[in-house]
């Protein structure tokens, strides 16, 4: 298994980078995979916060309140950990802390996603009880849960642990 060191070593010999190219490199890399998430995850925010006050929303049973609510934060919060980069970033502006920037930039990423996949599995909670009934949504729930677990966590945690291709 590789260690940062050995990541920082390869990226100067294979791309002839120096620590300082590595981590611009890094935080726009990071940036790009912002860019790509925070507009969904607002979109689903704004969703949820008006659900309120419609009509409908009255017909939820308690469970499906508590479910609400459980998805509402979790969106509230992967919103917030999905801008706190940018956030970070103003306020070390110019400070010369790049690397402890990206560090914490990518753990507020990791949780703000791993939030956005339960507001998204609570999300399909909420649909399928609504039009389809307790059951379907228990099963949609379910599914959808282990979707996200297996294509953003379980995969690249099985791809993390092979072997690179040393010629790439």
């Amino acid at each position: 298994m590789s260690t940062a060191r050995d990541d920082a070593e390869w990226d100067k010999q294979a791309r002839g980078e120096t620590e300082i190219q590595r981590l611009d490199r890094n935080w726009a890399d990071l940036l790009q995979e912002l860019r790509v998430v925070q507009t969904g995850v607002q979109l689903l925010t704004g969703f949820l916060l008006t659900l309120p006050f419609q009509a409908r929303f009255a017909i939820l049973d308690t469970t499906m309140q508590v479910v609400y609510l459980v998805t509402v934060v979790a969106s509230v919060a992967a919103t917030v950990l999905l801008v706190a980069p940018v956030a970070t970033h103003r306020l070390l502006f110019r400070r010369h802390q790049l690397a402890d920037l990206v560090a914490s930039a990518h753990r507020y990423a990791f949780a703000g996603m791993i939030l956005l996949g339960v507001a998204l599995t609570g999300v399909t909670v909420l649909i399928f009880d609504t039009v389809a009934g307790m059951g379907a949504s228990i099963v949609a729930g379910i599914c959808f849960a282990l979707l996200f677990t297996g294509v953003w966590l379980v995969g690249p945690l099985i791809q993390r642990r092979r072997e690179p291709d040393s010629s790439v």
